[in-house]
């Protein structure tokens, strides 16, 4: 059996988000799978209309706080009771209540870092080039345009999802493929 190569997409522009949103909804629920929305701001809704799952983030940033976490405290261990231990004033070797500062900065820097790179690999960034990009109308999609793209297998025929986004209020349907100029 043959693998199915999606490197078309069929590309809706919509007069207003919330058009958009339920353009969206309307299509995952008819089955369509992979589509993207783009916009110049975040939609209320377009994750939920795209089906997405649940942010990673949040668990992405509890691993870097606990790596920071652990890396502040075995660091201060390591640094004031083996490498270079100082008895100044009487107080224990292991003391926890004067590495806070330092537990505290490096679980936060580690989290930070941790949502950084972590949003740039969920996200697949940085993304220089799709085939969507090479639509001259797509522009508008940075500054007023509201966008849906429905990719499709290549070589069969994109009529019927044209026409199903042209019901749903697209003013702008065009057909991208993946092959460049």
């Amino acid at each position: 059996m043959e693998a199915t190569v999606l490197d078309s997409w069929v590309l809706a522009e919509f007069e207003t988000p919330d058009v958009l949103v339920d353009a969206t909804r309307q299509m995952r629920e008819k089955g369509f799978q992979g589509m993207d929305t783009y916009s110049p701001y975040p939609l209320h809704g377009g994750s939920e209309a795209l089906g997405l799952p649940p942010s990673k983030v949040p668990f992405i940033a509890l691993c870097g706080g606990l790596t920071g976490l652990t890396t502040a405290l075995a660091m201060q261990t390591w640094m004031n009771t083996y490498d270079y231990p100082l008895n100044i004033g009487g107080r224990p070797l292991l003391s926890l209540p004067a590495w806070v500062p330092i537990t505290f900065e490096l679980s936060v820097l580690f989290a930070a870092f941790g949502i950084f790179f972590g949003l740039l690999g969920l996200s697949r960034l940085p993304q220089p080039y799709h085939p969507v990009f090479e639509s001259d109308a797509f522009r508008t999609a940075s500054t007023h345009g509201f966008w849906l793209s429905v990719p499709h297998a290549t070589g069969q025929d994109a009529a019927a999802v044209i026409d199903q986004l042209k019901a749903l209020g697209a003013t702008q349907v065009t057909v991208v493929t993946g092959e460049k100029e």
